[in-house]
């Protein structure tokens, strides 16, 4: 034991080579970038298309009317205080939760009640293939060709007008798009048409992820088809009508181009939301600096919605 300590042989070769050593520091020092070099490509799009445009809104939000102003000067929150006094602000806010709130609830009911057709087994293949592209074709179509399509069909001399007359239901024309009492409704209706189909392809293809052993067994407990579809169906969609749910509200307050395209928020502010509110603000009354505030609150208002969208999916998994 003495021989073997006293031997600067030994001591070499149980120490590894200093050269060895810092190619192992490198290559672990390599290891743990490689992840950070795989996602710095996204990391720049989303500095440079996301982080860097909001930064700029803020800024222009307190400062004295940018782009219009050579030298803007700092404001402060009056630009804030300009759009939380304006009761156009209101209105669009109130019009832009009866949109959303009417526009999710009748995507959840239409979307769920078709996904339930095409996935009974009362109905043989053929039929449901022509359900499918039936119910499928609203959401093939862009935004511009749904908003001329329906301004068309909406027309005073459209053929809804035209099949109402026919029925007798009406005796003149209807300005669906161009009434203060009808505008709201008729544009809250065209997206519901628009969207519904994501909402039926999404829930069907939960239906058809459900096990048919929970129908089973609770055939062999009594149950009807009722509270099959209440204890059963709806427990194992509650996870994704959740989340539809959550996604379709953020996209649906952002709603813009089917709005600006079919009745351009009026008449007289009566389809106005938030999204048309902030654009008149900006390329209409050129006021940027209010437009920027008014964007920021919408901001806002969209981080506590995905706030709770990422929490419900982190709760999920």
């Amino acid at each position: 034991m003495t021989s073997v300590i006293a031997d600067p042989d030994a001591r070499r070769r149980t120490a590894p080579p200093p050269a060895r050593q810092r190619g192992t520091a490198w290559t672990r020092f390599k290891r743990k970038l490689a992840p950070y070099g795989f996602i710095s490509p996204t990391a720049v799009l989303m500095i440079v298309l996301t982080l860097i445009p909001i930064v700029m809104v803020v800024s222009y939000s307190v400062m004295d009317n940018v782009i219009v102003n050579q030298n803007p000067v700092f404001a402060g929150f009056t630009n804030y205080r300009e759009v939380l006094t304006d009761p156009v602000f209101y209105t669009a806010i109130g019009n832009t939760l009866f949109f959303t709130s009417s526009s999710v609830a009748a995507h959840l009911v239409l979307g769920l009640g078709f996904a339930m057709l095409l996935n009974t087994p009362l109905l043989g293949i053929v039929t449901k293939a022509l359900f499918r592209v039936v119910y499928i074709l609203p959401w093939l179509f862009t935004v511009a060709i749904i908003a001329v399509l329906w301004r068309l069909i909406l027309a005073p001399n459209g053929i809804a007008n035209y099949a109402l007359i026919s029925l007798g239901f009406v005796d003149t024309g209807v300005e669906w798009l161009a009434s203060r009492q009808t505008a709201l409704y008729a544009v809250t209706f065209i997206n519901v048409w628009a969207g519904y189909p994501f909402f039926m392809i999404s829930l069907l293809a939960g239906l058809q992820g459900i096990p048919r052993d929970l129908y089973e067994a609770a055939t062999v407990d009594g149950a009807n088809g009722l509270q099959q579809f209440l204890h059963v169906t709806l427990p194992q969609l509650k996870p994704i009508i959740i989340a539809m749910a959550m996604l379709d509200v953020i996209w649906t307050t952002q709603q813009f181009a089917l709005i600006w395209m079919t009745t351009g928020g009026g008449p007289i502010n009566v389809t106005e939301m938030l999204s048309t509110y902030t654009y008149k603000l900006a390329f209409s009354r050129y006021e940027f600096s209010e437009a920027s505030a008014s964007a920021v609150i919408i901001l806002l208002f969209s981080m506590v919605l995905s706030f709770f969208y990422v929490r419900h999916q982190k709760a999920r998994d």
